[in-house]
């Protein structure tokens, strides 16, 4: 797998055809959110130009950046790819190498990959509202050279995390460990796992991927030390069902059909488990129990204190974890570190586990808009101090869009709603000649709330520095497919509290047309 990595990064380097000085769109990231803007960009306004500044060499965001071992999605193909492309491989959940195939074929099918400027990090934009454009400043990560491009357009893809480091709680005596310490955001390509006796401390989607993958890598034995159980729940590797109806019906045909079964199922669960949550906790141990060896403690090491979907649910694809464990090359300890040793961890239980490695699955460095210093005429930004539009753009800065997936379901359906709601924008405001659109809220003590009701520590560490929502539309932050359908497919982009002008120096719109009349189709 690592040579198969390693050729599609080669193949996928190269930078854009030529560097444009302005763009009427600058995408920020080329990961899954960065080519589904490209696509739809093009796509509804093939007149408009644009670049996506990519601050790693290759494409491909997060399943070009992790390399552990076993790495895949936690969301099926069928939701989490887009809506324009079909998911053709057989497996519903996929390692990272396919995903990163399929998102690097959509980029070259439709010339996307040509726009893509690798090694560009974006540092900062300035917003001049008498030019009714941004200048962003880039630097190339290769020479440390700053660049500028202007756009009137930023769209924010760049995810909402920091790709340079995960997040390592500080741990008493790390230093006297004689082992291997790493974290899977920076997984050596030449670590030998076989034969080790290896601790993995977490239990979010990103260690119980790496515990059964380790084990069949020959460790000695994996052991997932976690301060508090996770909802884990098996799902099928492959969907038969899916894979039957695209064998019919046809690959367009059949994708259609499974994504609308895949969005309904989210919906349904989700829904479930918010409303019954006390069955739905009996159901997932009902599960659970199935799976495990005859009188294994579920209540110690899979019994959540908090209810199902206040935190992410952890899929394990044909329930390889709980294979793991019954096997005997897997265990879960439950218990808080006190410190390291020479040889491994002792817990505040007292009891002691031995590592040749020891895997910090802690977390991620939650990063609002990929960091980018946002000025807008000469005064600085806080992000903290935002509220977000629609779950799209920031109040009180002009022409900026965001991508923010969902944290219910799959990411990508929240995103391609996003996409073709910005893109309505733009032809709205095309049809009455105006070139600046800001959200501004209409009362200044708007009651306000986290942006992401989530309970995962690694949103909760961040939370204050991330925009905030509101307590109405249309500065909600919707986690509904259904009603984001509704509000960014089919509900008028206009809003009273989105403020369209014109910059000065340009001539009016026409002064009989409103700007709050609708685009028609």
């Amino acid at each position: 797998m690592a040579a198969t990595r390693a050729r599609n990064t080669a193949n996928h380097t190269a930078d854009a055809d030529d560097a444009p000085s302005h763009v009427d769109v600058v995408i920020i990231g080329a990961g899954i959110s960065g080519i589904g803007a490209g696509y739809y960009l093009q796509r509804e306004h093939p007149g408009r130009s644009y670049t996506i500044l990519e601050a790693r060499e290759a494409s491909g965001g997060t399943w070009d950046l992790f390399r552990y071992p076993g790495i895949r999605s936690d969301s099926d193909l069928h939701t989490f790819g887009y809506e324009f492309k079909p998911w053709r491989d057989k497996d519903s959940i996929a390692d990272a190498h396919k995903i990163l195939a399929y998102l690097r074929e959509t980029a070259a099918e439709n010339g996307i990959d040509r726009k893509i400027r690798y090694r560009t990090k974006v540092v900062g934009a300035e917003w001049s509202t008498a030019d009714a454009r941004w200048t962003v400043t880039a630097e190339r990560t290769d020479t440390g050279e700053r660049t500028t491009v202007t756009c009137n357009w930023i769209f924010a893809a760049a995810g909402y995390y920091n790709y340079d480091e995960g997040y390592t709680p500080q741990f008493e005596g790390r230093e006297r460990f004689g082992g291997t310490i790493v974290h899977p955001q920076q997984w050596p390509e030449d670590l030998d796992v076989s034969g080790k006796r290896i601790v993995v401390i977490g239990s979010g989607a990103t260690a119980v991927t790496l515990v059964p993958a380790l084990a069949k890598q020959n460790a000695a034995h994996v052991t997932m030390l976690q301060r508090t159980p996770t909802y884990i729940m098996p799902v099928p590797a492959q969907d038969k069902l899916a894979n039957g109806l695209r064998a019919l019906l046809g690959d367009e045909r059949g994708y259609a059909l499974t994504r609308r079964r895949y969005i309904l199922q989210q919906q349904l669960v989700w829904k479930f488990c918010q409303k019954y949550p006390q069955a739905a906790r009996g159901l997932i141990r009902r599960i659970n129990a199935r799976l495990l060896p005859e009188g294994y403690p579920i209540d110690e090491h899979f019994n959540p204190p908090y209810g199902p979907w206040d935190q992410r649910l952890c899929a394990v694809p044909d329930g390889d974890l709980f294979h793991a464990i019954r096997r005997g090359d897997a265990s879960v300890v439950t218990d808080r570190i006190a410190t390291f040793t020479e040889t491994g961890l002792r817990l505040e239980s007292g009891k002691e586990l031995d590592a040749d490695i020891v895997v910090t699955a802690t977390g991620l460095n939650v990063q609002a808009m990929g960091g980018i210093g946002l000025t807008v005429d000469e005064n600085p930004v806080n992000i903290a101090d935002t509220l977000a539009y629609k779950g799209m753009m920031l109040s009180g800065v002009p022409n900026f869009a965001y991508a923010i997936g969902y944290t219910n379901s799959s990411w990508t359906l929240k995103v391609g709603l996003l996409c073709e709601h910005f893109c309505r924008l733009l032809a709205h405001m095309d049809s009455l000649g105006f070139d600046t659109a800001v959200p501004v809220p209409a009362d200044a003590d708007l009651p306000t709330r986290p942006l992401l009701d989530f309970g995962a520590g690694y949103i909760q560490r961040a939370i204050g520095q991330l925009p905030r929502q509101g307590e109405r539309a249309p500065w909600l932050t919707s986690m509904s497919y259904t009603d984001d359908v509704k509000l960014l497919r089919h509900l008028p982009v206009t809003d009273p509290e989105l403020r369209f002008s014109l910059s000065p120096g340009k001539s009016s719109p026409d002064s009989s047309t409103s700007a709050t009349q609708e685009v028609t189709a």
